[in-house]
């Protein structure tokens, strides 16, 4: 039985940075990886297309994006931050573009791209991969862990990282068999919620929009009809409800609210424009369109590819199949009203299956957020997804993830 310096368990995003990291320092590193391929999640992250980090400069703006979490990351991101990961991903062959929101991707726009960066530094160091590899046990004694064993195989060394991640996106693995460790371990931990998820809609109108995506609208939230918040930005409708960055970043807030009542919603699908400026403009089409049927024309002074939708709750309210020219005084303004504050009823949210990220892992006081060192086994790293920090969507949980696993495989 070999023995070896650095175990990494988790062939994820964090895993691989720590493997490569270890063993660039001289250590001898096992990667124990339960699918029979590397970097499973990090193949669908950002559609396909992988989000590798915010390119938000300033320290301060950017660790304030994790909330509660923001002090104990400042010496985290010093060792390894933002333009880090810029040089670490260049310097490697894989240049990044910055899209909208400062999003960086790889300009290939394949997270598979990222993946062969990760994998040729691990390989370069002389790290041993062994895929297919589902840690079944760990051993502790007095000192912290002990060995590991896959079945009935067994694996020693110095020191152990784990890198498993949370319960997001099951089937690419990660079933939350790290989380149980830590339990087992002695560790608290927090439990997971999908933080960044779609949300579930009542509203057959939203449903028939499904692929539809819409840029800059602002989107109003109740509980009990009592107004809670406001934001902007670009949603998506879908088969089941609303998805795209502005919802994904509401999800938490959203949660929240319906643990205190009935959840509805009001899509402004006109937000830069005032009630009297788009009476205006239908105005204006009305005139222009005078002997055509309402339904018809209903394409004219909507947001591209909502007509379907608007039609719908239209319907309720008067005859779409009547001529311009009759539409009364007071349809018409029912008309402009509608386009400020399209109705949702809010059902929930989604489950762990469709999330980007769920929260929960083990809280940062039991961590040395200077090392990663767990204060309870004294060698053993966590990293990634396994540390309780809420992370919003737009770079900002891979980021997470090379930093984090860089600063333990540096240490360990």
């Amino acid at each position: 039985m070999a023995q070896y310096d650095v175990i990494v368990i988790g062939g994820g995003a964090s895993g691989l940075m720590a493997a490569g990291r270890a063993a660039q320092m001289g250590k001898r590193v096992l990667l124990l990886e339960k699918n029979k391929k590397l970097g499973e999640k990090l193949g669908i992250s950002g559609g396909g297309r992988c989000n590798i980090t915010n390119a938000e400069e300033d320290v301060r703006v950017f660790a304030a994006m994790y909330g509660k979490a923001e002090q104990f990351l400042y010496s985290l991101f010093a060792q390894f931050g933002v333009k880090d990961t810029f040089t670490f991903f260049e310097s490697r062959g894989l240049p990044l573009v910055v899209q909208a929101r400062k999003r960086a991707f790889p300009a290939s726009e394949k997270a598979g791209d990222v993946i062969k960066v990760l994998e040729k530094y691990v390989r370069e160091g002389g790290v041993v991969v062994r895929t297919g590899s589902a840690v079944t046990k760990i051993v502790t004694d007095k000192a912290g862990v002990s060995a590991v064993y896959c079945g009935t195989a067994e694996h020693r060394a110095t020191s152990y990282i784990l890198a498993t991640g949370s319960v997001s996106h099951p089937e690419t693995g990660s079933t939350g068999d790290g989380l149980q460790w830590l339990r087992e371990l002695g560790h608290t931990v927090a439990a997971p919620t999908p933080t960044i998820v779609p949300l579930k809609v009542a509203d057959k109108w939203s449903k028939v929009l499904s692929g539809t995506s819409l840029s800059f609208m602002k989107i109003t939230f109740f509980v009990d009809g009592k107004k809670a918040f406001s934001k902007t930005g670009k949603v998506l409708f879908t088969h089941f409800g609303l998805s795209g960055p502005l919802i994904l970043n509401c999800a938490s807030e959203v949660a929240d609210l319906l643990h205190s009542g009935a959840v509805t919603a009001a899509i402004d699908a006109y937000p830069h424009t005032d009630l009297g400026s788009l009476e205006k403009t239908i105005i204006a089409v009305f005139d222009k369109n005078k002997n055509k049927a309402l339904k018809n024309i209903i394409k004219e002074v909507v947001p591209d590819g909502t007509h379907k939708g608007v039609l719908i709750l239209l319907e309720d309210k008067m005859d779409i199949t009547k001529k311009v020219h009759s539409v009364t005084k007071e349809e018409r303004k029912m008309l402009v009203h509608l386009l400020k504050a399209l109705p949702l009823t809010i059902e929930g949210l989604m489950g762990f299956d469709r999330a980007v990220i769920a929260d929960g892992g083990v809280p940062l006081n039991e961590i040395d957020t200077k090392t990663l060192r767990s204060k309870k086994v004294p060698n053993l790293f966590i990293t990634g997804d396994l540390l309780h920090i809420k992370r919003p969507s737009g770079g900002y949980s891979l980021q997470l993830c090379w930093t984090t696993g860089y600063v333990a495989g540096n240490t360990a």
